[in-house]
């Protein structure tokens, strides 16, 4: 049997729908933990920004200040504020490039701006260099094949997120959209 996946309602979930986002821990107290809690918690992220502002004007290590720009990305990206996102993003791994929650959230920045093809690839670089949520890595490029027209893809990262974590709702909310309808042969 010939099968495909179609979508049951229209696709524009992805448009309104915030991705998920993934911050990256900084330990010690201070400003730049007050940022990855924010970051972290996913509430308010107008009233925690000036605490990634104090700590990325002080003395950080490069560790702590690449992930304070990512963190900060990740609540600029909750403001719907996309291209600060994308610098920040941009800034932390300029610092760190091996910081994969990085290269995640600046696919879901280019998400946010259609630029698909580009997401996945940064999407995909952050999955190889490790995150510590990678169903929000699978989530993020499902929307993006989605995006692309590629449905079985999106279908499929879907589904993988929802393994990694069985009660991640946006990814199970996301599959009701699908429909496996059969297909007729020679089709």
């Amino acid at each position: 049997m010939n099968i495909r996946i179609a979508l049951a309602a229209g696709f524009v979930a992805w448009i309104v729908a915030p991705s998920a986002e993934a911050a990256i821990s900084v330990i010690g107290g201070g400003p730049a933990e007050l940022c990855y809690q924010g970051a972290d918690s996913g509430t308010h992220p107008d009233d925690f920004v000036m605490y990634c502002n104090t700590a990325l004007a002080g003395s950080l290590s490069d560790a702590d200040r690449a992930a304070t720009y990512i963190n900060r990305g990740v609540l600029m990206m909750a403001m719907a504020k996309y291209d600060a996102a994308a610098d920040d993003f941009q800034r932390g791994l300029a610092i760190n490039d091996k910081a994969g929650e990085g290269y995640i959230d600046l696919g879901a920045t280019q998400i946010a701006h259609k630029r698909f093809a580009e997401a996945i690839a940064n999407i995909n670089k952050g999955l190889a260099l490790g995150t510590k949520e990678p169903q929000v890595a699978y989530f993020d490029r499902a929307m993006a094949d989605e995006g692309l027209g590629n449905l079985q893809a999106a279908y499929d990262d879907y589904h993988q997120a929802l393994a990694i974590a069985p009660d991640f709702t946006m990814a199970s909310d996301e599959l009701k959209r699908f429909k496996i309808v059969e297909k007729p042969n020679g089709a």
